[in-house]
């Protein structure tokens, strides 16, 4: 996980601020992290389980866990 972790605090942090529009938090994405939407998803969804993502900001990463995990029980 450190590898994820190495931009971590900056993927968490986009996670916490909404951006308003269609395409406009994908945008946001692409412009700030420089990563496409897909791969931002896939490293969101790894810190989400790393201990030092919940330290660093366990507010948004314990919503961030809820939210998922109510996706995957409507599966």
């Amino acid at each position: 996980m450190h590898q994820v972790w190495g931009g971590g605090g900056g993927i968490i942090a986009r996670a916490r601020v909404s951006f308003g529009g269609p395409g406009a938090t994908e945008r946001a994405i692409r412009e700030r992290l420089g990563l496409a939407p897909v791969r931002y998803y896939q490293l969101l969804n790894a810190l989400l389980d790393d201990p030092r993502a919940l330290a660093h900001d366990p507010i948004t990463v314990n919503r961030l866990r809820r939210i998922r995990d109510s996706r995957r029980a409507e599966r």
